[in-house]
């Protein structure tokens, strides 16, 4: 029967590793941007919703406070008087007002005057501030879609490695190939080897990371990706499996990690 073995990264590469414990929660925090990309896309929509929600009640707050303050409510309909802000008459024009000022939509019906030094300051604040919540928020946004998980998708990597004689030397090797007409520029793959050991000092290193050379001091690790290719790792001294036999490979406790690094020439 076939072991199942918990993975290191799963087939559609992701990490498979989950951190747990961590105390300084607060270093998330001064990294907000790369906090809010790696977020879920549910959880990233409902901030980009909510931060925009939020501002423009927060300021419509403070148009309805200002306008109340100076007594506007009490001279609604009143052609003698000047408000700071021509027909708001309650809290739902002045969001509508915020929402009119942080967007850039541009006024109609609502409109500032001149006689309303803090309102003309608050405009200010507002519109400064709309425009570092745009560019953070869209900036995020734009990252978040850029990422390129999908590209990495049409990448395929043989279902099998095998290990067998290649120019009368045994050779580990698998096969690479990209789906897409938009090849990868500047492609390198480079592999690991992840197998717990232990020192001769007794110490125990669970997960440990070996390289496995597939052409780093010849080249050939440098892809030129316009074709399926076969990455060979030959077996020698320098190998990490040249003391595992045939019968004890099935045995072992290992994984191999291929990454295949590039640009999308497209993007």
């Amino acid at each position: 029967a076939k072991r199942k073995i918990q993975r290191y990264v799963r087939k559609d590469g992701k990490c498979n590793v989950h951190h747990g414990n961590v105390r300084e929660t607060y270093r998330y925090l001064t990294d907000i941007f790369t906090t809010l990309v790696d977020l879920k896309w549910r959880f990233n929509l409902l901030i980009f919703v909510m931060v925009y929600t939020v501002t423009w009640l927060f300021f419509g707050m403070i148009w309805w406070l200002i306008a109340y303050m100076r007594g506007d409510m009490d001279h609604i309909g009143d052609s003698t008087w000047t408000p700071c802000v021509s027909n708001l008459n309650g809290f739902v024009s002045a969001f509508l007002f915020s929402i009119e000022t942080e967007t850039t939509i541009g006024y109609g019906y609502r409109v500032i005057t001149d006689k309303c030094p803090e309102g003309i300051i608050l405009l200010l604040v507002q519109s400064v501030l709309g425009s570092i919540v745009n560019a953070f928020m869209v900036g995020c946004m734009f990252v978040k879609i850029s990422q390129p998980k999908k590209r990495a998708e049409t990448l395929v990597f043989s279902t099998n490695a095998v290990i067998s004689m290649r120019d009368g030397k045994l050779c580990l090797m698998f096969r690479v190939g990209d789906l897409r007409n938009s090849h990868i520029v500047e492609a390198s793959i480079r592999a690991k080897l992840i197998k717990s050991k232990q020192t001769k000092e007794g110490e125990f290193i669970p997960l440990n990371q070996t390289d496995i050379n597939v052409g780093y001091y010849t080249g050939d690790d440098r892809l030129f990706l316009v074709s399926p290719l076969i990455i060979s790792h030959e077996i020698n001294q320098q190998s990490p499996f040249w003391e595992i036999s045939k019968a004890q490979l099935p045995k072992e406790e290992l994984e191999i990690v291929v990454i295949l690094e590039g640009m999308v020439e497209a993007t």
